[in-house]
């Protein structure tokens, strides 16, 4: 596995980091559907918050008529009434935590919803310049981080501000000479939430790189486990890990002391004020100014003010993250798939014939734009015929079929299938008409009932089996512990080479596809999986319009014509005796499989006889 740089690979979804938390204002829209819930939410946390206040006053009614007056009764009182408040506060607490509880995971939810929606309807192009796992970091840990915060930090959030404005209220009403000097030192404590603050955010943007890239590395890797193992490569990639590990944690450490400063900081202007609060209010108790009650309210004001102002500056850390989080996923969801259908696509004929049809396409992958990998490309393809396309690697043959699968558009020319030009039809309806057998099959981690029926989930079982038959796939699987429902594994491992690619073949049968492309779908087999695998194939082929990209010469012996393609463009056309007595690139590569004598004598007889059969 090659060492990827930091800007290989990079993210059109990544952006500079907001320096606002009103990235934030994206998730109402997320929020909004809720209103009930989030009006209870509110409600709970109002409830809290009054109670916790309402304690002040009890306690200044405590201390200067129950202990000042000596009043045992209304000690008694003062009890039952906590009790009450405590009551209160306790059904408040339930009610906030549930539903605030709720609505995150449900906004989670939903934002993981979309973005997989989303991310699925972009085209091939947006993959080769976004690493997957990215994009699969935007959908575990960005989500996570807005689920703390619907679910926990706005709340808190909204709670501390609240006793935060309600505490102010009684500061001033107890003591406007003691809350003058209390709020002396808000610009000090303000300083260093906005220096520090933007140092967090700088960091918390970092750190989520950091993950990401841990993310990346993890499930390149175990994707491609076999291959690390064949080539011993676990050490390398254990010291690889443990570099990008190692660097998520430093910069997670620098982000965590600069919250910490930041805490202890405001923890120390905040708790000194309230110091300087104690020893002037002392002495105006003592020169009655004011009460020993009026004081023991103001205090625990002060203190209920000074620990929610502490604790919405650890707030605005989990808040700034998030608002990164958002951006990101905001900017996934904003960007546009370069395939769409149509306002008003134009529908495809019925029934459907197969023609296909090239006009001087150009085209260059988004990854390698200096290179057209078709350049002045016309090919036409009657509905029925088999044209197998051959030519060295790089020639352009995938790229056919990508776009005719319309994964792309060309930059010049134009596709039709049916008559219709490719751009003007809706992708959903033109790819149900088109089957696709790849090189290396995909088989995904369910059983061969779902494996089968990807291309028409509404098949019946007798269908599947039926397909199955065609592909002579039904015999071994039949054969597996619990037939056709049993777990195939992850990629299929638990199926030969061979097996796999009939699974493939099958699912195409049943798709019943106008247009066929196949890509060599016996090259890496053994001869008696070939043998299975071909006689699947021809039962595929028949009376279907078939493009095949062919790595063997024996595969285009059955062709109706076969295409020479070479740098973007084609360099001849003809049948395997044509090409081969035009002794151009087609009879050289031929020459490199068979011998040039059989090339130009016994390949001949082999043509005839398998014409004949």
């Amino acid at each position: 596995m090659r060492e990827k740089s930091t800007a290989e690979g990079s993210a059109p979804i990544d952006r500079p980091a907001s320096r606002e938390i009103k990235g934030l204002r994206h998730l109402w829209s997320y929020v909004k559907p809720y209103k009930l819930q989030v009006a209870g939410a509110l409600l709970a946390l109002t409830v809290a918050a009054g109670t916790v206040l309402a304690l002040g006053f009890g306690l200044r009614t405590l201390v200067d008529q129950g202990f000042a007056k000596g009043n045992a009764a209304l000690l008694d009182q003062a009890v039952f009434a906590l009790f009450a408040v405590v009551a209160i506060m306790a059904a408040a607490s339930f009610g906030r935590y549930y539903l605030v509880s709720w609505l995150g995971e449900r906004v989670v939810a939903d934002v993981r919803r979309d973005v997989f929606e989303h991310v699925v309807s972009l085209s091939p192009g947006f993959f080769e310049t976004t690493r997957t796992g990215e994009v699969l970091s935007r959908l575990t840990t960005d989500t996570t981080l807005l689920q703390v915060v619907v679910g926990t930090s706005v709340p808190i959030a909204l709670r501390n501000a609240l006793m935060v404005a309600g505490g102010t209220v009684l500061l001033v009403v107890t003591s406007p000479k003691l809350t003058g000097l209390v709020f002396l030192v808000v610009p000090l404590v303000l300083l260093p939430i906005i220096v520090f603050g933007r140092r967090v955010r700088r960091l918390s943007r970092a750190s989520q790189d950091r993950v990401a890239d841990v993310g990346v590395y993890i499930d390149e890797s175990l994707s491609n486990i076999r291959t690390v193992q064949a080539f011993n490569h676990q050490p390398i990639d254990r010291a690889r890990f443990r570099e990008r590990v190692e660097g998520a944690f430093d910069v997670a450490i620098d982000r965590t002391r600069a919250r910490a400063s930041l805490t202890a900081m405001v923890i120390v202007l905040v708790f000194g004020a309230i110091s300087i609060v104690l020893w002037t209010g002392g002495h105006d108790v003592l020169a009655g100014r004011i009460t020993a009650g009026e004081l023991s309210a103001f205090v625990f004001y002060a203190v209920v003010v000074a620990g929610s102002v502490g604790s919405l500056s650890e707030v605005v850390g989990d808040l700034q993250r998030a608002a990164g989080a958002t951006e990101r996923l905001i900017d996934l969801l904003s960007t546009r798939p370069e395939i769409a259908a149509p306002a008003k696509p134009e529908p495809l004929p019925e029934p459907p014939r197969g023609d296909v049809a090239f006009e001087n396409v150009v085209f260059h992958y988004p990854s390698r734009r200096e290179q057209a990998a078709l350049n002045g490309f016309d090919l036409n393809v009657a509905s029925g015929e088999k044209v197998a396309l051959v030519g060295p690697s790089g020639a352009g043959k995938t790229t056919v079929f990508q776009l005719l699968l319309r994964f792309y558009d060309p930059a010049e020319g134009r596709l039709r299938l049916d008559g219709v030009d490719l751009r003007a039809a809706d992708p959903h309806e033109l790819r149900a008409r088109i089957g696709l057998v790849p090189q290396e099959p995909v088989i995904f981690s369910a059983d061969a009932w779902e494996n089968i029926r990807y291309g028409r989930p509404e098949a019946s079982d007798e269908e599947v089996i039926a397909a199955a038959e065609a592909a002579h796939a039904r015999a071994f699987l039949e054969e597996l512990p619990e037939g056709m429902a049993t777990f195939l594994g992850e990629r299929g491992v638990r199926l030969s080479g061979g097996q796999r690619q009939r699974i493939a073949i099958a699912r195409a049968i049943l798709k019943d596809p106008a247009v066929l492309l196949l890509d060599e779908a016996t090259s890496s087999l053994d001869a008696e999986s070939e043998k299975m695998v071909q006689q699947a194939l021809d039962e595929l082929m028949r009376g279907r319009t078939t493009i095949i990209i062919a790595h063997r010469l024996a595969t285009v012996l059955k062709a109706d014509r076969i295409v020479t393609m070479d740098r973007g463009r084609i360099v001849e056309t003809g049948t395997h005796q044509e090409l081969l007595e035009q002794r151009g690139l087609y009879a050289r590569l031929a020459a490199l499989q068979f011998d040039e004598a059989q090339a130009l004598g016994d390949a001949n007889g082999r043509a005839s006889r398998m014409a004949a059969q």
